[in-house]
């Protein structure tokens, strides 16, 4: 554990950040083949309605289950700026207290999106013909909320202590699991989009007991009495408070990215299964940059906690150099390759010539979606729970100002859609970035280093 954990207060920080970056790219993308494999194996195997089926679902998914992530993300963000302060028995007190937080979480969040999976569809506007199919998988998905939940949590106190690299190796596991679970279910079953779901659900649950055991087994902080265990009403007061409004966070980009489905829906089945593939890619794409966001959101933490203002200014920095070297990189992938991307997806021509049509107008944009990662991630880790909030709200109101009166205008139709992200992505990273440039994330520490 000691080889693998990073103390972020000091060193060379660009080398820090690469070195905590890389393991946590390699997992989120081995994290986005759970998706991609979804994606192909319905696509190539039930076509491109089934494909839509599971398209439909993507962003009220994300809904509930970016609850889990915010807690769990709030935890991590905590127990960095404990471990930045020196604090090994609040470190401690905060992972027995994280019990509670992300089980009343995860119940309630897989309670409701189960429940109300066809009321929501429906209200959504969701294609008769694919209705019964999106209900499907949105409910078995919304089952395994729970094992999103529990394995999000470890994996951010991982990251907290400085360790990108043991959460990849049980992501890796899971990844392998899944792709064969996807084969066997849907291959040789036939169980379609369901067993695609329930394949998804045993990998996560995998990866959850997985960590556990070795998070139990080989770090200290996880071996605690059962005083730890004692409800501290502070420290879950402090869990609910980061957490709470980096889950509203995420939960009103699901909210906006609900609005723009219903614009999507609205053009039928083409235009749903293009939408799907397209932002299956830019979900792999985007990898890099969230990966970056994670570094420095333990960098940014562990700092706040042991005073060193002046080094998350110059974090921010080296992570904004790191962003412009990564659009770089996509962008020839994303503006050339479409074709063949999208060919990984689907074998009709109708959608293919519209999802490389839209590739290449996201692709442009990439730099600033990568402004929202690096800011957003430096004011969260600062605990600075105001801008998580105001990033929700613009992208609420972007994508549902923008949807509707692009795709009306009649030289732009459908790929108003597209054009409604990336003005989305443009707003919000000057906007999340002018918050950083404000410094009133500089107060923000929850707990200062111990005398």
């Amino acid at each position: 554990m000691k080889r693998r954990a990073m103390d972020m207060t000091k060193g060379p920080i660009l080398k820090q950040l690469i070195v905590f970056t890389i393991p946590m790219l390699i997992g989120n993308l081995f994290q986005q083949l759970y998706n991609m494999v979804d994606t192909i194996v319905i696509g190539q195997q039930e076509g491109s309605n089934a494909l839509a089926a599971v398209g439909a679902t993507g962003s009220i998914c994300f809904f509930f289950n970016s609850f889990a992530f915010g807690m769990g993300a709030g935890i991590g963000v905590i127990v960095a700026q404990y471990i930045g302060a020196g604090d090994e028995r609040y470190v401690k007190k905060t992972i027995g207290n994280a019990i509670y937080v992300v089980l009343s979480v995860a119940v309630v969040m897989s309670t409701l999106g189960a429940g109300l999976a066809e009321v929501i569809l429906r209200a959504l506007g969701t294609p008769e013909e694919l209705l019964a199919d999106a209900v499907l998988y949105m409910r078995v998905a919304c089952i395994g909320i729970i094992a999103i939940a529990a394995y999000n949590a470890i994996s951010s106190i991982l990251r907290a202590l400085g360790d990108s690299v043991t959460p990849l190796i049980f992501l890796i596991v899971a990844s392998a699991i899944n792709v064969g679970l996807d084969l066997l279910f849907v291959v040789q079953f036939d169980w379609s989009v369901f067993g695609v779901a329930l394949a998804t659900i045993i990998a996560q649950m995998i990866s959850a007991i997985g960590s556990l055991i070795y998070a139990y087994k080989r770090i200290p902080y996880f071996r605690i009495s059962r005083e730890y265990y004692k409800p501290d009403r502070k420290l879950i007061r402090q869990c609910f408070r980061i957490g709470i409004p980096v889950s509203l966070q995420n939960s009103m980009i699901a909210v906006s990215c609900i609005a723009l489905q219903a614009v999507v829906n609205s053009f039928k089945e083409i235009a749903i299964a293009a939408n799907t593939a397209v932002s299956r890619f830019d979900q792999l794409i985007q990898q890099p940059y969230s990966s970056l966001g994670a570094a420095l959101v333990t960098f940014t933490g562990q700092n706040m906690g042991a005073g060193n203002i002046d080094r998350v200014r110059k974090g921010f920095r080296k992570g904004m150099l790191i962003c412009g070297v990564f659009s770089l990189i996509l962008f020839p992938i994303g503006f050339f390759g479409g074709r063949g991307i999208m060919h990984i997806f689907v074998s009709e021509e109708p959608v293919i010539e519209l999802g490389v049509r839209a590739l290449r107008i996201n692709v442009c944009f990439y730099f600033l979606l990568g402004m929202i990662y690096v800011a957003r991630s430096v004011l969260n880790g600062a605990g600075d729970t105001a801008a998580a909030l105001l990033n929700g709200i613009v992208e609420v109101a972007c994508r549902v100002g923008f949807a509707y009166p692009l795709t009306m205008i009649p030289q732009i139709g459908v790929m108003g859609i597209w054009w409604t992200t990336v003005s989305t992505w443009t707003v919000t990273g000057i906007i999340v970035t002018g918050r950083y440039l404000s410094g009133k994330w500089k107060t923000k520490a929850i707990v200062h280093r111990k005398n």
